[in-house]
């Protein structure tokens, strides 16, 4: 499979510097990644989790769950994916991928619980023992969270051999569909949308506001290495998918963490002006630790109705 998430790091440095020159200046700082203590999505009464099918991944299993507030219509309240306590040990290690360049990502398609409410139709969870291009910036060994918002039969038709696959790639959400400060791979690498949508996945969209890319942007001061970060993905003229993308690092440090709000850490994230398909849209993702259940946590929370 020749296309990755490969960006040529002068044309992504030129691009996001252009991109962030050209927002708001009174908005371009680097976004805030500290945490905020919102413990509503699951401690408030009549709050219910509620599970689906676990897998095996590493030394333990992962499984999505989803919130409903049973004192109010059994309305969403966070969508997530739980890792057991020992998932995080025993994983895959790297390998050459000099015959493979996917041999690296290994793949999870997840079932949602049978009651879920939101519009979101599965997972695709995803462990990368060496990180993914551009080099530096996030190949440092990860998860990515897929919630994708299409059946998987969409996700699985997303392919090259598909006639229709570059002119799907470069079909992008009309404006207003889109969050502020979030910039494609395609404008980020100079390159057509085709050559760096991910087959079986779609077209990524980075927020510039992202630490770990202050140093393309032209504000190196600004430069933290990667830990976590919030990317859309694209297809066809609609969003697909939203995707936390966290260090397994920094899911761990959540486990020996003393400070409440680095045991549950809710991230704000940018949102656009309407959606497509219109559900309950997330605010925040949150990360945490939960030490009754012994598992770890990686949610979209803060759902509201949004179209």
């Amino acid at each position: 499979m020749s296309r990755t998430r490969i960006l040529a790091t002068a044309s992504v440095a030129f691009a996001i510097a252009s991109f962030v020159a050209c927002s708001d200046p009174g908005s371009t700082s680097v976004a805030s990644t500290s945490a905020s203590l919102d413990r509503a999505a699951f401690d408030q009464a009549g709050a219910h989790r509620q599970y689906g099918t676990p897998q095996k991944v590493g030394n333990g299993t992962v499984r999505t769950y989803v919130v409903l507030d049973q004192q109010n219509k059994g309305r969403p309240l966070e969508v997530g994916v739980a890792l057991s306590e020992k998932a995080l040990e025993g994983l895959p290690a790297p390998v050459s991928t000099a015959n493979n360049p996917m041999a690296n990502m290994h793949m999870y398609l997840l079932d949602l619980p049978a009651r879920n409410p939101t519009q979101y139709k599965f997972v695709q969870f995803d462990w990368n023992p060496a990180g993914h291009e551009p080099d530096s910036v996030y190949t440092y060994p990860h998860f990515d969270f897929h919630f994708y918002t299409v059946p998987v039969e969409v996700r699985n038709s997303i392919l090259p051999n598909d006639p229709q696959y570059a002119t799907k790639a470069a079909n992008y959400p009309a404006p207003e569909y889109r969050a502020p400060f979030y910039l494609d791979a395609a404008t980020a690498a100079n390159a057509p949308a085709a050559a760096v949508t991910i087959p079986q996945m779609g077209l990524h969209w980075l927020d510039v506001r992202s630490p770990e890319l202050q140093k393309l942007t032209g504000n190196p001061a600004g430069y933290r290495q990667f830990t976590k970060t919030f990317i859309y993905g694209t297809w066809d003229g609609q969003f697909i998918f939203d995707e936390p993308m966290i260090t397994r690092a920094y899911i761990l440090e959540k486990k020996t963490a003393t400070d409440p709000a680095v045991v549950d850490e809710v991230v704000p994230v940018s949102t656009p002006a309407k959606y497509s398909p219109a559900g309950f849209h997330p605010s925040a993702y949150r990360i945490t630790w939960d030490e009754q259940q012994k598992e770890y946590r990686i949610a979209l929370t803060q759902l509201s109705w949004k179209e």
